[in-house]
């Protein structure tokens, strides 16, 4: 599986951005699937996952209220929407792929995936 994310960019706090997954070479449909950051000098952190048909969610509890995570299976790719973004929401931000079981997710430890796209910058002003 290859996993290409996009839609990063400069945005002033308080803005908006949706982030995209777009997944080739394996269909996605039955696999949990989950956004990690990681900021300079930090450790990748969990930011929200969702189950392999999208019924259930999970945020950390910092992004709970102003981002939301989802996925359309038919085009094999995974969202992001974020809102309100401050600027300690700043940093590189992961999608990521559990393909080891079927009909999974969501999971919020980075060690519960197998398959990690390139990441795309996401820097907040203030």
């Amino acid at each position: 599986v290859q996993l290409q994310a996009s839609g990063g960019g400069l945005v002033q706090a308080g803005g908006s951005l949706r982030l995209s997954c777009a997944a080739s070479g394996r269909t996605i449909s039955y696999y949990g699937m989950g956004w990690f950051r990681q900021a300079p000098g930090k450790e990748r952190e969990f930011v929200a996952a969702i189950s392999w048909n999208g019924g259930t969610a999970y945020y950390a509890d910092s992004m709970k209220g102003r981002f939301t995570i989802s996925r359309d299976n038919a085009k094999s790719t995974l969202y992001l929407q974020m809102n309100s973004l401050k600027p300690e929401d700043t940093a590189v931000y992961y999608c990521a792929l559990d393909s080891s079981r079927y009909g999974g997710g969501p999971y919020d430890s980075k060690g519960e995936y197998n398959y990690w796209g390139q990441g795309t910058q996401v820097t907040v002003s203030s």
